[in-house]
């Protein structure tokens, strides 16, 4: 049952007193921010005449950027605790608006750069330490040359700036603040509306599979009911990013995606081939999973439940415990960090009314990361906090070691640290239990880790790519259509023993990152990949204890590395080469594996299945 915040103790919830202590404090660097942005055109012109204008001007750069973290995230985690908060949206908006008018009165400045000759920054970078902070970001600027235009056609998109972000605000409107859950009787005679977090333990942890399949339909039916509006949304981002790539002479919007990052393209559709190449383990294990719970039909809601009956909770307070005693293998400073991570004001734990769904860890370089969990006690919610920790010691170790300007990572390697982090959970937990039911439920939770980072998102990375090739080619978009990528693709992944119900179809309805961040969730399963490569690297005793020591010290610099150079070549650095397909087919190794293992398991539990 859902607690109001006020019902959660202080030390569940976030302390946003960190970075501002009111709304007061909060207006007075609103001021001071205007009055930084307002500077900025006066240097039109000028920053191309020598090096210390140019350094004046990178410097007022950096604080009106970071100052704007802060005034920016300050209304937005407000409301991400509570969608109908009417000061933070206030708030929030006009930051948007502010940030908005700065784009366009700034919109000369890369163009400006780029009448600099490139020999002429150099000299100007090894002539003056102080720009050498920001020698990888602009040498970045002329990599992209070509997709820079001069200044009065950047000025004129500058001015489309926020509306291009309409579609997602309308999005999370109607999914979070609009949206009206159902209510379900279980079979115990209990009622429950079916928001996100309620769906979510229902599914991992009722073995009655007509209560799953109650709890799947009324979550689904909230998403199906505005279908048709959700697919409207969704085509007018397909039709946003394909305008904005041509713009900016891209040939498609995967490419606009990818170039900034220097990611090359054969690295996706690589995913994609290698997947697709390597389904067998997946359909064996929904094969397995329909045998060994006695399924007749097995439904994708069947798809969290434990084969065994587990259900064991585990309380918020167990979950630090067992995390922080997971990451010892990794040195001592890194579990005092991870400590330090796991102060009172970083997490905000619980699930409350109005409260954005899922979890995430975001930074703020000058005051400390913050935590949205939805903790609900299953294990699940435990591997969960491990993820998010990782980023947030990704986030604090970038920004103990690179000065702001290179200190954000990329989102290509965001999700290395945190699936390292589960994969020392889930060892720690196997090596300290002897219950053999629990031993089957942390297989299951590996595997689970393969199946929803790895090959769901890879699915849904397929799915964009589709979706994204139906607009590009002059196509049309409809909830149908959208239905039937995501029909297609859950029956080519999974295999026919999944049997797709109508309403699964409209899974492209609740995946926000479709709607925030395109093209977002194939780094998933890029950084599953590289994470995988890493463990065995850093844990395989097949390797000796030095190449086991430098494989751990290879993975912390890039943990401490932030952005300072092209994530695939930091991820070379640290021993991972994803320019090679058998880096993708190696994690259908690692599935066979665990199947392997949960299959002996099983029938030490259960005999022959």
């Amino acid at each position: 049952m859902l607690k109001n915040r006020d019902e959660i103790t202080q030390q569940y919830k976030w302390n946003l007193n960190d970075v501002y202590p009111n709304w007061t404090a909060w207006e007075n660097d609103l001021t001071t921010l205007k009055g930084y942005m307002s500077e900025i055109p006066k240097y039109q012109g000028k920053i191309s005449q020598n090096s210390n204008i140019f350094i004046e001007f990178v410097n007022l750069e950096e604080k009106i950027s970071r100052l704007l973290d802060k005034v920016y995230l300050y209304p937005y985690l407000q409301r991400d605790l509570d969608s109908t908060n009417e000061t933070a949206s206030v708030k929030l908006q006009e930051v948007e608006g502010i940030y908005a008018n700065y784009s366009i009165a700034s919109s000369w400045i890369t163009p400006e750069i780029l009448t600099i000759p490139k020999e002429t920054m150099i000299s100007w970078i090894n002539d003056n330490p102080v720009l050498e902070a920001n020698r990888f970001p602009l040498m970045e600027i002329y990599r992209l040359q070509e997709h820079v235009l001069s200044a009065d056609k950047e000025k004129l998109l500058s001015y489309f700036g926020q509306y291009l972000g309409v579609p997602s605000d309308i999005y999370s409107e109607l999914s979070t603040s609009d949206i009206k859950w159902n209510e379900i009787e279980l079979t115990d005679g209990s009622k429950t509306f079916v928001t996100n977090g309620v769906y979510s333990k229902i599914i991992s942890t009722d073995r009655n599979q007509e209560d799953r399949k109650k709890a799947f339909e009324a979550l689904y039916n909230s998403f199906n009911v505005n279908k048709n509006t959700y697919a409207s949304i969704y085509k007018s981002i397909l039709q946003r990013d394909f305008s904005t790539a041509q713009s900016r002479n891209y040939k498609s919007s995967l490419e606009k995606a990818l170039n900034p990052n220097n990611i090359p393209l054969d690295v996706y559709t690589s995913l994609i081939e290698s997947t697709r190449e390597n389904t067998a383990p997946l359909k064996r294990y929904i094969a397995l999973r329909k045998k060994a719970l006695d399924l007749k039909s097995y439904h994708y809601y069947d798809n969290s439940i434990n084969i065994v009956d587990y259900n064991k909770e585990f309380t918020y307070e167990e979950a630090k415990d067992t995390v922080l005693e997971s990451v010892k293998p990794l040195g001592t400073d890194y579990y005092r960090d991870l400590n330090t991570a796991l102060s009172e004001g970083w997490l905000d734990v619980y699930e409350t009314p109005n409260k954005r769904s899922g979890a995430y860890s975001l930074n703020i370089y000058d005051v400390h990361p913050y935590m949205l969990l939805n903790y609900n006690g299953t294990m699940d919610s435990v591997f969960t906090l491990a993820h998010e920790l990782g980023h947030t010691m990704h986030s604090m170790l970038s920004t103990k070691n690179q000065p702001y300007s290179i200190s954000s990572y990329t989102i290509f390697v965001a999700e290395v640290a945190s699936t390292f982090n589960e994969r020392l959970l889930l060892d720690n937990m196997l090596k300290n239990t002897n219950d053999s039911k629990e031993k089957i439920a942390l297989i299951e939770q590996a595997i689970g880790g393969i199946v929803g980072t790895y090959y769901i998102q890879t699915l849904f990375a397929d799915y964009e790519y589709q979706a994204h090739q139906i607009v590009e080619n002059g196509g049309a978009i409809t909830s149908d259509v959208l239905n039937n990528i995501m029909s297609n693709l859950f029956t080519e992944y999974f295999g026919n023993d999944l049997t797709m119900d109508e309403l699964q179809k409209i899974i492209w309805a609740r995946i926000p990152h479709f709607y925030n961040s395109p093209y977002y969730v194939y780094q998933y399963a890029t950084s599953f990949a590289s994470s995988a490569n890493l463990y065995n690297r850093i844990t395989n005793p097949e390797y000796s204890l030095d190449e086991r020591e430098q494989a751990k010290k290879a993975y912390l610099t890039l943990l401490k590395s932030g952005g300072n150079d092209h994530p695939m070549n930091q991820l070379k650095k640290a021993g991972v080469d994803l320019s090679k397909k058998d880096a993708f087919d190696a994690v259908a190794i690692e599935f066979n594996r665990l199947l392997d293992l949960l299959e002996e398991e099983l029938k030490k539990e259960k005999g022959d299945i």
